[in-house]
């Protein structure tokens, strides 16, 4: 096992708890870039299959453990997504009633 990749994983991984309760509490997926957020869960996915054919060990799980957290802001990216459609749509509306 490599402590420099442990740490690597370890200091990816600090970030996406922030990323997520962002999300979680904005409730706008402004900002956020749906094709770099499935880019890295692919690399995270890639990373876990190297450890299974080729070195697995206990960073592994810190490869899981990222994918996961990744994976939990992209499902609420794609909420967001959703909510800022049909807030799009009620202002659209609104706009409409307000005009006539």
């Amino acid at each position: 096992m490599s402590i420099f990749e442990a740490l690597m994983m370890l200091g990816f991984g600090l970030a996406w708890p922030f990323n997520i309760y962002k999300s979680a509490v904005s409730k706008t997926a402004a900002g956020k870039s749906f094709l770099f957020t499935v880019t890295i869960a692919l690399a995270y996915l890639c990373g876990i299959i190297h450890k299974i054919f080729y070195s697995f060990d206990a960073v592994f799980w810190l490869y899981v453990l990222d994918f996961l957290l990744v994976a939990a802001d992209l499902t609420l990216m794609l909420r967001n997504r959703r909510l800022d459609m049909l807030r799009a749509k009620q202002n659209a509306a609104y706009a409409t009633s307000a005009h006539a």
